[in-house]
């Protein structure tokens, strides 16, 4: 859930399958439940990967790098900060969705790999430029590559699948691209057409290594659940309903709007930001965390961006391997780790290309026969209940909401320099989604609420929660418990074409947060130089807290 979907349906649809067309082109469900098989096998295959701590498609993980290695990728990195940027990265034209669109084959790649692009245009050609976003002096991107001149086609409609409403464009490949040269992070591959219009594709490079680095954790997953490219998402289907959302996501195709509407909102100002620190960084996706665990593997800190709704429970094991193992973990955002999804490879092998997601059609799911605990639907509802908030120390508990973010401790060290007392208020921070402190739910112990802000959802009075904690390993845990944060960094600025109603106080102020948060991780455990957190749940909560019971500690 998030602001961009406040006009869809989200009332549960009931557990009968009913009410699904016949279309031409669909899978039947027979057909669908020969390719579940399929799927099944590639996911055993994923989740065998990760416990070998082999690298994401089975291949061997590589050497961590140390020494010599660790002291040349860091001085790589210092040099590719220092070059000038490109400002004209930016769109100028979208035009009409068919005036050029494109999609990766690859979720993210290595250095030096190969992807495929396929594109659709109604030019007769079209030229791509990958761009790197950085800060580069405020440019905020790169232009690290551009092909030649391709010759533009209109590509076949796409197909829908029968049992699950899936789109996907199985358009062929346009151009093969090798990543030769190209530093890790975080692209924007910007299609530019001959009739003068232009679209994005993501696509993350990711690094052989986290080891001594900040890890930002991108969320594809999430990116592909809200995309309504060919008019059905896991929210809606063509008629807008709930009941007609598609059950699992394709990455076959391309991004709606502009083509890359969730990274640059939710995620495209921590890059920035990170960059400008000069910390060691290391980039990577939820799904490469979900097949390998070695993608976290001595980790300084792992970054979960603005709008991290869904995961497999493989990645929030290894997210919580990683901090039980001594690496800080940033939420910077809300609604985190709140669907329980399952990853597809195409026919049981290749990449994984789908996102399953049935949420209160669960049952419906034919994996379920052989699989009763690969359940996806939220985390936290039944059979398989985990709340979230084990993990992130907060509860989702609504949406829409807008309201002031409220500074509680106000002498804790994440607000180190922002010169904020206790009660002081930034407008509209808090927003459109909010987590809280839920007593009575699994939730670490000691938990200090740093932020307690009051606000009215949906009619109903309750608050959204900023907290700290750590854990025996010494990791530190921040989550910001609002969905505004990472915007709150452009906040005054009109970068995304909306700031809420938020000024630049309040941009100085989330920036300044979040660069302490990001340079005390970055030195390590938290928990071993900082302060330990207050326990202060029982008096922000009062009755609440002494009636529900106090909060479970994690083991």
């Amino acid at each position: 859930m998030d602001h961009d979907a406040e006009h869809h349906d989200h009332r549960e649809r009931p557990a009968e399958h009913s009410g699904r067309v016949e279309h031409p082109g669909r899978l039947d469900r027979r057909h669908f439940l020969g390719a579940a098989a399929a799927g099944a096998a590639g996911i055993a295959m994923g989740a065998a990967a990760g416990c070998d701590s082999s690298a994401p498609g089975g291949q061997e993980a590589a050497p961590e790098r140390t020494g010599a290695g660790a002291d040349s990728t860091d001085a790589a990195a210092a040099a590719e900060r220092a070059l000038p940027g490109s400002p004209d990265w930016r769109i100028r034209s979208v035009g009409p969705p068919d005036a050029i669109e494109g999609y990766t084959d690859k979720v993210s790649v290595e250095p030096d790999d190969e992807f495929g692009l396929c594109v659709s245009t109604t030019a007769r050609g079209f030229r791509v430029s990958a761009y790197r976003v950085g800060w580069y002096g405020g440019a905020q991107a790169r232009l690290v590559w551009r092909s030649d001149r391709v010759a533009g086609r209109v590509q076949r409609d796409p197909r829908l699948d029968t049992f699950t409403d899936t789109v996907r464009a199985d358009w062929d490949r346009t151009l093969a691209v090798r990543a030769d040269g190209w530093p890790e992070g975080a692209y924007l591959l910007r299609l530019d057409a001959e009739n003068a219009h232009q679209r994005y594709v993501p696509l993350i490079v990711r690094s052989a290594s986290a080891t001594g680095r900040t890890v930002l954790m991108h969320a594809p997953a999430t990116w592909q659940a809200y995309n309504l490219w060919g008019g059905y998402s896991l929210y809606e289907g063509k008629d807008g309903a709930y009941g007609t959302r598609s059950l699992a996501v394709s990455f076959d195709r391309p991004y709606d709007k502009n083509g890359a509407e969730k990274f640059l909102v939710y995620e495209r100002a921590v890059v920035v930001l990170a960059e400008r620190l000069g910390i060691p960084l290391a980039y990577t996706t939820g799904v490469d965390v979900h097949l390998a665990p070695s993608s976290l593997r001595g980790a300084s800190s792992v970054v979960s961006l603005g709008h991290d709704e869904y995961w497999t429970p493989e990645q929030r094991k290894h997210v919580t391997r990683a901090r039980d193992t001594g690496t800080n973990v940033v939420f910077l955002g809300a609604n985190t780790c709140y669907r329980r999804i399952r990853l597809e490879r195409e026919n049981g092998k290749g990449p994984i290309r789908t996102v399953v997601c049935f949420k209160s059609d669960f049952q419906n799911d034919p994996h379920l026969v052989e699989h009763r605990t690969m359940v996806t639907t939220d985390f936290r509802a039944p059979p398989a209940a985990d709340p979230e908030s084990s993990l992130t120390g907060v509860l989702y508990e609504g949406f829409p909401t807008d309201a002031p973010y409220v500074v509680h401790g106000a002498d804790h060290w994440i607000f180190e320099g922002t010169g904020v007392k206790r009660g002081d208020s930034f407008d509209h921070l808090v927003g459109v989604e909010y987590d809280r402190v839920t007593p009575g739910q699994p939730t670490p112990s000691p938990l200090e609420i740093v932020a307690h802000s009051p606000l009215v959802c949906k009619g109903n009075d309750s608050h959204a929660d900023s907290v700290y904690y750590t854990v025996p390993s010494g990791a530190g845990v921040f989550a910001s418990g609002t969905m505004r944060w990472v915007e709150g960094l452009m906040a005054g600025t009109r970068e995304n074409g909306s700031d809420h109603g938020m000024d630049a106080r309040t941009g100085a102020f989330v920036t300044r947060t979040t660069e302490n948060v990001f340079r005390a991780f970055a030195a390590g455990p938290a928990g071993r130089s900082k302060p330990a957190p207050k326990d202060n749940v029982r008096s922000v909560y009062g009755h609440e807290a002494t009636e529900n019971g106090s909060p479970t500690p994690v083991t």
